[in-house]
């Protein structure tokens, strides 16, 4: 069974940082790519960053890269997404997705991802 299960959400002040944890099991680890997308209110789901575990290739989305790092722990089957610089426009559910291929050259939308965790809710005060 496949379990995705996102960590580390909370209320931050502008400027200040988060580490959110994709906890993934069910599955082999290194043969997928693990993403994190966001969703605000009223607005799209969008694609944050994503690693593929297998050679730790990862993408971001232009606005995030600088502020945001990702990376995996393949002994914990674990994903972090580092934020730092965070911003009241950050403000998301955060949710962290699965997809059983390797190697994706770069940021998928929503749709490639079969697999989703819950989500965890990331605010940031100005």
């Amino acid at each position: 069974e496949v379990q995705i299960v996102e960590s580390g959400g909370g209320l931050v002040q502008a400027g200040g940082s988060l580490r959110l944890s994709c906890a993934a099991s069910g599955f082999t680890f290194d043969d997928s790519t693990i993403a994190w997308f966001r969703q605000a209110p009223g607005k799209e789901r969008e694609a944050v960053s994503a690693i593929s575990p297998s050679d730790q290739s990862t993408y971001y989305a232009a606005s995030m890269k600088g502020r945001f790092t990702i990376s995996s722990d393949n002994a914990k089957n674990t994903v972090y997404l580092q934020m730092n610089s965070l911003k009241p426009e950050d403000t998301a559910v955060y949710y962290c997705a699965a997809v059983f291929i390797s190697g994706l050259p770069r940021l998928q939308t929503p749709e490639t991802y079969p697999y989703w965790g819950q989500g965890t809710q990331v605010t940031v005060s100005s």
